[in-house]
Parts: structure tokens; C-alpha cells; sequence
């Protein structure tokens, strides 16, 4: 009786265990924006290989950029077992590529949700600094693990891929929203940061005191190549793909996946991919 008494000791405490330290798979992945020009690479080609991909790897979170309207409801429609939010950055609304966080809707509860724009007036749709070309914008969700009723942040983001100072003064404006926004509380960053880890701006972030690196926490990384490929095989080490988490998170695993079909890459990068822990 006592042996038996002692086993079902061990249960308990394992599914206790297995509650109490929540495992997340979460990813970034730059989708490339629908563009006609793509000869080869067009997204009515890519839009089931994307969705397989992200169904596969069983993303719980994943946070895309330079979604347009269309590819979301694409993405939406081949994947109902995820929920999304995000606005549009040029208008707040529709219009314009989104940094949209998918998540699975049977597994999270949405609590909060936000979005600011990159620059000087992060209230309103606009461009910042001395970036020319685009408005930048981050969204944000805070999610309840349905099953263990732990709450985490998610921010997800896409820097210019001009402006030196707009990624500069992303990097601070980002942690000052992180700090904001999520306070104490555990938080996911995403994005691509046009960036590397010798930027200026990943370095400001890495270095805030506030979020570390996926990468440098993993137990165990799996990095054959960089994060962007240009639909062409990559030629370096550089990854402008990031996960950062908070001091709560623990992470497995950190990977970048260059899933192919037909000796082809569904977008421009390659998503980038962490298993963690809280």
C-alpha cells in the first residue's frame, strides 16, 4: 500500500509539474508581402506551403510580418484552429502590412490587446525618423493559458529596413512600450529587426536589461544559415529574425527552419522558431 501510495504521489506531482511550467512553442516569421512582381515566388503558391508549414510545426504563437489583408484571411482560412489580431499600418485599420500575431484559439484565452507605430507619434499612423518609406508598427496581445490560467505579453514587430536611426530609436522605443505595457509581468518580443546582432538597435534591446535573446538562453540552437534568403540560397550567418523573452522564460530549444518545396523557400526568410517555458 505505501508503494502505491508513493506512486500516486509521483503522478500528482508530475501533472502538477506539467501544469505549473507551461510550454510554449512560439515563432517569427516574415511572410513576404503579396507582390506580383515575385515571378516564381507568388503568393498564390506560397499561401498553402506557409500554412502547412505553420500547421506542422505547431506554432501555439507565432508572431508574421508584412502580412497584407488578403494573405491573413488566406492564412485564417487554412488554419481555423488559430485566432488573430493586428491592424493594418497605414491606416489603423486594413490597409497596409500588418506585424499580425496568430495564436491558437483553443489554448488561449485573449485578454488585451494594442498597437503602436514606430515613430515620434506612436498613437497615430505615420513614419519615424528618418525612415522614408513605410510606417512601421507593433501589436501586441496578453494571452491566458486556458488550461493553466498563467498570463503572458506578446509583442510583435517590424523595423525599417532603411532608416538607421528609426531602428535606433525603435529598439528604445520598444522597451520603453514593453516596460509600459507589460510591467513585472512575462513577455514575448518577435520580429524582424532588419537587424543583426552586431546592430546598433538589437544590441540597445539585448542590452536593456529587460529581455534577452531566445538564442543565447536555448539549450540547444539549430542555426545552419541566416534567417533571410531573398527566395535565393542564403550566403551567410547574419539573422535579422528575432524571439526575445523575460526573466521568466526558460528556453529548450531555438531554431531556424528552411523548410523547401520544389527546391523552393515559401517566403524570403525563414521562420525562426523557439520552445519555452514559464
Amino acid at each position: 500500500m505505501k508503494f502505491k501510495s508513493f506512486l500516486l504521489l509521483i503522478v500528482i506531482i508530475s501533472i502538477h509539474l506539467s501544469i505549473s511550467a507551461q510550454t510554449l512553442t512560439v515563432a517569427t516569421y516574415n511572410l513576404r508581402y503579396d507582390n506580383r512582381g515575385d515571378s516564381g515566388n507568388l503568393w498564390i503558391n506560397r499561401a498553402p506551403i506557409q500554412a502547412n508549414l505553420i500547421h506542422f510545426h505547431d506554432f501555439d504563437v507565432v508572431g508574421i510580418q508584412e502580412g497584407l489583408i488578403n494573405q491573413l484571411e488566406d492564412l485564417s482560412k487554412a488554419l481555423p484552429q488559430y485566432t488573430r489580431y493586428g491592424i493594418g499600418r497605414d491606416d489603423g485599420k486594413a490597409a497596409g502590412e500588418h506585424s499580425a500575431i496568430y495564436y491558437k484559439k483553443d489554448k488561449f484565452k485573449l485578454l488585451k490587446s494594442g498597437d503602436f507605430w514606430l515613430s515620434q507619434t506612436p498613437d497615430k499612423p505615420g513614419k519615424g525618423w528618418d525612415a522614408t518609406c513605410c510606417n512601421r508598427i507593433c501589436s501586441w496581445v496578453q494571452l491566458q493559458d486556458i488550461a493553466s490560467k498563467k498570463t503572458f505579453y506578446f509583442f510583435n514587430v517590424h523595423f525599417d529596413h532603411q532608416g538607421v536611426i528609426a531602428r535606433i530609436e525603435s529598439a528604445k522605443l520598444m522597451i520603453e512600450k514593453i516596460k509600459s505595457i507589460a510591467g513585472n509581468n512575462p513577455a514575448v518580443f518577435t520580429g524582424d529587426l532588419n537587424g543583426g546582432r552586431n546592430s546598433d538597435c538589437y544590441k540597445y534591446i539585448a542590452n536593456a536589461g529587460i529581455i534577452k535573446d531566445s538564442h543565447d538562453l536555448a539549450s540547444f540552437t539549430y542555426e545552419n544559415n541566416g534567417s533571410f534568403n531573398s527566395f535565393r540560397t542564403p550566403r551567410g550567418m547574419e539573422v535579422i529574425d528575432h524571439i526575445f523573452v523575460t526573466k521568466e522564460f526558460k528556453v529548450k530549444k531555438w531554431g531556424i527552419l528552411t523548410d523547401t518545396y520544389f527546391g523552393k523557400y515559401p517566403s524570403d526568410h525563414f521562420p525562426v522558431m523557439s520552445i519555452i517555458s514559464f
